[in-house]
């Protein structure tokens, strides 16, 4: 299973404060899917306001990025340009 680490806000909007998860999806979409199964609501949130690495990278056109069942998934807060 992949390692997910979720924003704080999202964590404690939807989570109950759980950051830490761990979640088996083959891509991206599939785990916004199975989040948003588990905590319902948190799939828009991730997709309207968050970036995503994986493995340390980051994908500007996530959803359809393979995940490796070892592979560590960070949700990052989007930076808004001013």
């Amino acid at each position: 299973m992949a390692k997910v680490v979720l924003p704080l806000d999202a964590a404690r909007a939807f989570a109950n404060g759980e950051q830490h998860l761990d979640v088996d999806a083959a891509d991206v979409r599939k785990l916004i899917q199975a989040l948003d199964e588990r905590y319902p609501g948190i799939g828009q949130r991730l997709r309207t306001r968050t970036a995503v690495a994986i493995d340390g990278e980051i994908f500007q056109e996530p959803y359809l990025q393979t995940i490796k069942p070892n592979s560590e998934v960070f949700f990052l807060p989007a930076i808004e340009g001013g």
